[in-house]
């Protein structure tokens, strides 16, 4: 059996019916077709889901659904973070409720805690909720760095089983493959560095990419836990113009953009994420085209909320 939060994990776009509500069919429709793909792990409700704009009813919501369409089949890693340790406890508490199966929880952002208060932050959220939790660190959307040694020492602490890496310091994340015990996840939280950290330790991704192309994503994970890299390699060769377009401009923009030109879903955001500009969306066109995930489909700009 697989160790929960290992392999490729998509980080679920959320979908938004034309008016700007939850769209919860089209949450479960999402959910199935990544299932049915052979996803090894959903994680919703983080950044690429659109979470700042989510009421923590609505994020609850998206869990519930997510985890009914799970079934058991793969596990749920709940997004719950923010900067203020007592809130993240609470709105932690309510996606437990809603049956997620762990946690992904970012760094505080903005107010730029130190070391000891990164570490004090992840340890109360661990010895209240009592859920599997990975860290997710990522200083370029939220000011503060994980440095290594604390990350070995959150790895630690009960409940804190990995961490999203999305440093984007390839050297940094080869210094905590190192240094953390060996049954610590170490995940890529950046799709084209998926093959490096593999490489040197790492189990897996958290992946935008994945929304797109969930089977392929798997397929090239899979390759490199069996050690054929060979075949990894071609696969990640194929992919990096998607997975590099993917960021063409702010996550979530050029993801749902695709979708919506792949037919996966409306494209529409909520404020302040915008549709993608006009030269963007025919660059993603052009990918899409390329790996023939659309044919001669036209992007159409979409309304926020």
């Amino acid at each position: 059996m697989r160790t929960p939060f290992t392999g490729c994990g998509t980080a679920l776009v959320t979908p938004f019916t034309r008016d700007g509500a939850l769209d919860e069919a089209g949450v479960r429709r999402l959910a199935r077709r990544q299932i049915d793909k052979g996803i090894h792990f959903l994680v919703p409700c983080g950044t690429t889901g659109e979470s700042p704009t989510l009421s923590l009813a609505e994020r609850r919501r998206v869990v519930e659904i997510v985890v009914e369409e799970a079934a058991g089949k793969v596990p749920v890693l709940a997004g719950a973070g923010g900067y203020d340790t007592k809130e993240v406890i609470h709105a932690a508490g309510e996606m437990k409720k809603a049956g997620a199966n762990g946690l992904l929880s970012v760094t505080p952002y903005y107010n730029k805690p130190t070391q000891e208060g990164l570490y004090q932050h992840f340890k109360a959220i661990a010895d209240a909720v009592g859920l599997p939790i990975i860290v997710y660190n990522v200083p370029g959307r939220t000011g503060c760095n994980v440095e290594v040694a604390t990350q070995v020492r959150l790895a630690s602490i009960p409940h804190i089983v990995g961490v999203k890496e999305a440093s984007g310091n390839m050297t940094q994340m080869c210094e905590v493959c190192r240094n953390v015990p060996s049954d610590f996840l170490v995940l890529s939280g950046d799709d084209a560095l998926t093959l490096p950290l593999m490489a040197v330790g790492g189990r897996g991704i958290i992946s935008v990419a994945s929304n797109e192309i969930p089977a392929e994503m798997s397929q090239m994970v899979e390759a490199a836990e069996r050690g054929d890299f060979a075949a990894a390699r071609a696969m990640h060769s194929r992919l990096l113009p998607l997975m590099q377009i993917n960021f063409v401009e702010s996550n979530p923009g050029p993801v749902k953009a695709a979708m919506a030109a792949m037919g996966l879903l409306e494209l529409v955001y909520r404020l302040p994420m915008v549709p993608p500009r006009a030269e963007s969306q025919e660059k993603i066109l052009k990918v899409l085209r390329e790996l023939k995930l659309v044919g001669a489909a036209s992007p159409v700009q979409a309304a926020t909320r």
